[in-house]
């Protein structure tokens, strides 16, 4: 139910329709008040010199189509001169009124004030319309495109505040696969929150994408304040943000920069933990991800702002050397031994060593730079690996016609984080304890991965057993029925064929197991997380609602469905043999 604290924006847009539109409508009567005294004052004359006057339903009968300049001709009888010369001013007046209230009409229709106010309304009525569990996106530029795209084609419902014009503009004209309410607003006005749907009752969480790290966190502390309960994930690219961030039970901070820094060094000192990030974080559907891994040997990093400064931390702590590459060093705080330059000079990559180094990464915020270092530092060693940082997404085709061995997308690394947050909580738990594995049990979940993804990215979603998610389950459970793992992941169409799954982790009160054996009974309240293709996850929904296909899989046994079938199958079997 909808704050009643909100303005009635729909009010608001009548009222100013009443206060601008005042003056013409009185003029309008008043006309219309004088032309129908002069119609019903002035009596006309009949051929044979009968006097007649108008009553009053035939003078607004003549003034209503006469004034809108419709005609129609003199009603009820023809006039004589001493009406046609009266009934002018009766005529003209409402004819003056009527133009100068569409003038005023229009004024108000191309009104900013209005418009807006009108958009608002309409805005908050399809919020209130909404009927399945949506999520809040502020911020509608690169990264916010993306989680609308995805969350829509995850059967999400989705509201949109961004503060720009374009992007909302921009937003009518993707091919979504549901509509998605989008508003020209602030998300930092509380207001503006509320109509996105934050006091709805399906509202599921906001996701704070904008570019700008105080308007995030001001939309967190709104949130937490408001709805405490709800689920918050913010992008945030400063340090001192993040933790403010952190401090106001912001459930998940997302820095695309720490995150990349901390790939890169997973990158090099665990490849296939690597891999199996990038495919588990993955946008869903789209190519598996198989780079080559980054060298351990010498980076070069041009450019050492916030990106620079936390690829440099991560290589300190894995202890790989680097040099760094900086236009000013002393503004950026750079250490004594950087060199200064952009890097686009041939002249600047062979000061810093790029003849004996083993990888570049171009981390300025200019594309075109980082471009032209990619170009320049190919030329004069073609062998070097090369990484370098995307800022918008507009020139991702220029990117991919580089060929770089490690293109950095900052938008995408947002936006994939925060899906997966969405849609599998239990993500990242089990990334955190599959780091602690030895490389042979990692890249032994690698190949599994991409068996049951058939080369594209897995789709990864969350399991609990419940009465109301699992009917099936619960009802083989109170028969005192065992049912494992493998019974659930049997193909219902194909048994003894598994479905292309993966169970990455079972998580029950008293333990959390990663890649559980598939003998393991599930018990109620279990959660899985799971990954695999669209199509497994069907079929498993169906498997665990269906009581006839579990119990099939279960058994052998094959029960009729249906009351009819039923009835039928009990006098076959009442009968005697």
């Amino acid at each position: 139910m909808m704050s009643e604290s909100q303005p009635n924006v729909g009010n608001a847009a009548f009222y100013m329709v009443l206060r601008r539109m005042r003056m013409p409508i009185l003029l309008l009567i008043g006309s219309y008040a004088v032309g129908i005294v002069i119609l019903i004052a002035i009596p006309g004359e009949h051929a044979d010199g009968e006097r007649w006057r108008m009553n009053f339903i035939d003078a607004l009968y003549f003034l209503t189509y006469t004034a809108p300049t419709i005609g129609f001709g003199e009603y009820p009888y023809e006039f004589n001169y001493a009406q046609r010369f009266g009934y002018m001013p009766a005529i003209y007046l409402p004819v003056l009124a009527w133009a100068y209230s569409i003038v005023t009409l229009i004024g108000l229709i191309q009104d900013p004030v209005f418009r807006r106010t009108v958009e608002a309304g309409r805005f908050r009525r399809r919020v209130r319309r909404l009927a399945d569990p949506f999520w809040i996106v502020c911020g509608c530029g690169d990264t916010g495109s993306m989680l609308v795209r995805s969350l829509t084609e995850r059967g999400w419902e989705a509201t949109v505040l961004d503060i720009q014009e374009q992007p909302i503009a921009e937003l009518w004209t993707r091919d979504l696969r549901r509509f998605v309410p989008g508003w020209q607003a602030d998300a930092n006005r509380t207001e503006n929150l509320r109509a996105a749907g934050l006091d709805h009752p399906l509202c599921e969480g906001v996701l704070a994408v904008t570019n700008d790290d105080h308007t995030n966190l001001q939309i967190a502390i709104t949130v937490k304040l408001l709805r405490p309960q709800l689920r918050v994930i913010c992008r945030a690219e400063h340090q001192s943000s993040a933790d403010n961030m952190i401090s106001f039970g912001t459930d998940y901070v997302v820095n695309p920069f720490e995150s990349f820094a901390d790939r890169l060094a997973l990158a090099i000192r665990k490849p296939e933990m690597h891999r199996i990030y990038e495919w588990l974080s993955g946008m869903p559907n789209t190519p598996l991800f198989d780079p080559a891994p980054p060298p351990s040997g010498r980076w070069l990093i041009c450019g050492y702002g916030r990106f620079g400064k936390a690829v440099c931390r991560r290589l300190d702590k894995i202890e790989v050397p680097y040099t760094i590459i900086e236009q000013a060093p002393q503004r950026a705080a750079a250490p004594p031994e950087a060199i200064e330059g952009k890097g686009t000079e041939a002249a600047t990559l062979r000061e810093a060593g790029i003849e004996y180094a083993a990888a570049l990464l171009a981390g300025t915020d200019d594309d075109a730079d980082n471009l032209s270092i990619v170009m320049t530092a190919r030329d004069i060693a073609p062998q070097i690996y090369l990484a370098a940082r995307e800022n918008q997404m507009a020139h991702r085709s220029l990117f991919k016609a580089a060929q770089m061995e490690l293109p950095v997308e900052p938008s995408y690394i947002i936006a994939t984080r925060m899906l997966s947050l969405i849609t599998a909580p239990l993500l990242p738990e089990f990334l955190r304890m599959a780091r602690g594995f030895d490389r042979s049990w990692q890249a032994q979940l690698a190949r599994r991965i991409r068996e049951v993804s058939g080369g594209l990215v897995p789709e990864i979603w969350t399991l609990e057993t419940s009465t109301e998610g699992t009917p099936a389950l619960q009802e083989l459970h109170q028969e005192g029925r065992t049912v494992t793992l493998a019974h659930v992941l049997d193909h219902p169409h194909h048994p003894g064929q598994p479905i292309n799954a993966v169970v990455l982790m079972l998580v029950r009160p008293e333990a959390v197991v990663p890649l559980p054996d598939l003998q393991v009974a599930l018990d109620k309240g279990d959660r899985l997380l799971l990954c695999g293709t669209p199509e497994a996850r069907h079929q498993l929904e169906w498997t665990l609602y269906h009581h006839n296909t579990l119990r099939f899989l279960v058994t052998g046994e094959e029960r009729p469905d249906g009351t009819i079938w039923r009835w039928l199958e009990q006098r076959r079997q009442a009968k005697p043999n």
